[in-house]
């Protein structure tokens, strides 16, 4: 019959999601540039970025809530999936480059220091004070890898049909991905150092700030999957929403350890310790 569908892939019908997701993107950055240059731009740069924030975020809502529909619908075939997965892949590999790239800086700073241009009060004195790296950092080290393994239980419980287990083990996760969030803020308002000034505490901020964000990202990343959860979503067989949220989980707590040794213990090495 013409018209008839004779593969298992999924055409898309036309949308308005990446072009009203797009134009909300370039809303918020311009009124983010605004925002950040009010003596040249003027006023409202702040309400220009939230009402782009707000686009942008109806837009991720409107667009997921169709890929959750076509799920349901029978449209992510084997096929379908296997490409979903090759697209968090892809994705997952972008952020990596993206902590690659303060993982090298700060290691230029720490290696080369004398490649750097000669400017007044870059480098610290030696007085400057770290975090001790086995205090909250440890302990935000051990709740992320205990949330690594909360939510694997929760997958292993989805593979097996056990619904019960998949709940706890998704707000175990969630509990101990707030708990390291509030840790991680308690230990920025008590930090000795501030965020510029020298190379080591921009790149502690920029490094430690942004996989903080990445584990807010992944907390709602969580909390999306356990209302779908309790609203009966996901089968054995089909569950790509909760497999690319542990994979994200799981890249945050590895990123996470390399965090931990390069800048918290390796970064801090023989320098006074804060409260020591």
């Amino acid at each position: 019959m013409a018209g008839a569908k004779n593969h298992d892939y999924h055409i898309l019908p036309p949308s308005i999601w990446p072009f009203f997701g797009s134009m909300s993107a370039l809303v918020m950055a311009l009124g983010a540039i605004m925002w950040m240059h009010p003596d040249a731009m003027g006023p409202g740069g702040g309400w220009v970025f939230l009402i782009g924030l707000a686009g942008v975020l109806f837009t991720m809502f409107s667009w997921w809530g169709n890929v959750i529909n076509e799920a349901h619908a029978g449209d992510h075939t084997p096929v379908v999936q296997l490409h979903l997965r090759y697209g968090m892949i892809l994705f997952i590999a972008s952020e990596v480059m993206f902590f690659v790239g303060w993982f090298w800086a700060f290691f230029d700073f720490a290696l080369f220091p004398s490649l750097l241009p000669p400017i007044d009060g870059l480098f610290p004195s030696k007085d400057i004070e770290v975090m001790n790296a086995f205090e909250l950092p440890l302990l935000n080290t051990l709740i992320l890898l205990c949330s690594g393994t909360t939510v694997t239980w929760a997958h292993h419980s989805l593979i097996h049909g056990d619904r019960d287990g998949l709940i706890k083990g998704l707000w175990c996760t969630i509990i101990l991905g707030a708990l390291f969030s509030s840790i991680q803020a308690y230990e920025y308002m008590h930090a000795p150092f501030g965020f510029g000034g020298n190379p080591y505490s921009s790149a502690f901020y920029m490094a430690t700030g942004f996989h903080g964000f990445h584990v807010l990202v992944g907390t709602i990343f969580l909390i999306v999957n356990l209302v779908r959860a309790y609203q009966g979503h996901f089968t054995p067989r089909q569950h790509f929403g909760f497999e690319a949220a542990a994979w994200y989980w799981h890249f945050v707590d590895v990123v996470w350890l390399f965090l931990f040794v390069a800048i918290y213990v390796w970064g801090g090495w023989g320098a006074p310790v804060h409260g020591g």
